[in-house]
């Protein structure tokens, strides 16, 4: 019995591990989106400081180029980072279906056994 509640507690870690994974993605795809934004109104206000919004006319502004160039980075690295959430989503799907499964068996293992139940504190204590 004590084997399977180290199991369950093993699964739990799994679980918490996963939803770590899962929210540091989640956070981190926010953060780029949201830094894709802000070089969307830079090279905005760029581009109506220069008047200038032809990317391919000579004196389009240098820091509008950059900054388009960056932004779309942002915006691919933010697509890769949907793809791992994906993936991390499902192993944390997985995670919970074990620790379940992991959980039933300690429960069942615990209702197979009327008459054992943990010693009192006292018996233990007495030694």
């Amino acid at each position: 019995m004590k084997a399977r509640e180290n199991l369950v507690r093993l699964k739990r870690f799994a679980v918490e591990d996963k939803q770590r994974q899962v929210a540091q993605i989640e956070t981190m795809i926010a953060e780029f989106e949201k830094m894709a934004g802000d070089l969307d109104e830079q090279v905005a206000a760029e581009q109506e400081r220069s008047g200038i919004r032809d990317t391919d006319h000579f004196a389009y502004p240098t820091f509008a180029k950059a900054a388009t160039q960056r932004r779309d980075n942002l915006k691919a690295s933010a697509d890769e980072l949907k793809a791992q959430l994906a993936a991390a989503t499902s192993e944390l799907s997985e995670a919970k279906t074990a620790l379940e499964k992991a959980e039933a068996l300690v429960e069942r293992d615990n209702s197979d056994r009327p008459g054992e139940t943990e010693r009192p504190q006292s018996a233990v204590a007495g030694r």
